[in-house]
C-alpha cells in the first residue's frame, strides 16, 4: 500500500498540529479537546495525555476510558492503534502500526507499507520505552516490561520482557 496524496496532506498537517500542541502550556481537558481535533475523535474525559506526544496519521487513534499516555509516548498509527480501558503507556513508548516490505529491496524502495493493526486490551501497562511492533495486541492485564520489543501477541495476564519480549511470568 502506498499513501495517497490526501493522506500525506493529513499526516503532514497532523504533524504540524501535533508540534503546535507540543509546545503549549495547556490543562489536561484543553490537551484533550485539541487532540481530539486531530484524531477526529473525542477522547473521554477520563484520559490522561502528557505531552510532548507524536502521531502520524492520528485519525486511527481509538482511546478507550481511563487511559493513561505519558510523556514521549509516539503512535504511529496508520494501521491503527486500539486501546482498551485502562491502558497505562510509560515515557518514550513506541506503538507502530506500519512497516515496509522487507524482502524485496524494489518494493521497499518504492515506498509500499503494510499496514497491521495494533490492540492493547483492558488495564494492560506498556512500560518506558518499549516497542509495539505492527499486528500485535497486548491482552487483557498484561504487562509489557521496559525496554521490550514486541513482535508477537501477549497472552492476557502476561509479563513480557526481553529483545524480542517472552513471556517471563503470569501475573
Amino acid at each position: 500500500m502506498r499513501l495517497s496524496a490526501e493522506q500525506e496532506s493529513r499526516i503532514q498537517a497532523n504533524i504540524r498540529a501535533i508540534q503546535k500542541l507540543n509546545n503549549s502550556s495547556l490543562s489536561d481537558a484543553e490537551i484533550r479537546q485539541n487532540l481530539s481535533a486531530i484524531i477526529q475523535s473525542p477522547i473521554d474525559e477520563t484520559n490522561t495525555i502528557r505531552l510532548p506526544l507524536f502521531v502520524d496519521s492520528g485519525v486511527n487513534i481509538h482511546f478507550g476510558k481511563h487511559d493513561f499516555i505519558n510523556v514521549g509516548v509516539t503512535l504511529v498509527d496508520l494501521g491503527g492503534i486500539y486501546f482498551g480501558d485502562q491502558v497505562l503507556v510509560a515515557p518514550q513508548a513506541r506503538i507502530l502500526t506500519v512497516n515496509h516490505p522487507f524482502l524485496d529491496p524494489q518494493i521497499r524502495q518504492a515506498g509500499d507499507l503494510e499496514l497491521h493493526a495494533v490492540h492493547l486490551k483492558d488495564n494492560c501497562w506498556i512500560g518506558a520505552g518499549a516497542t509495539i511492533l505492527p499486528g500485535v495486541t497486548v491482552g487483557t492485564n498484561a504487562i509489557v516490561a521496559a525496554g521490550a520489543v514486541v513482535s508477537h501477541d501477549v497472552p492476557d495476564n502476561a509479563v513480557v520482557a526481553g529483545l524480542p519480549a517472552k513471556v517471563i511470568k503470569y501475573v
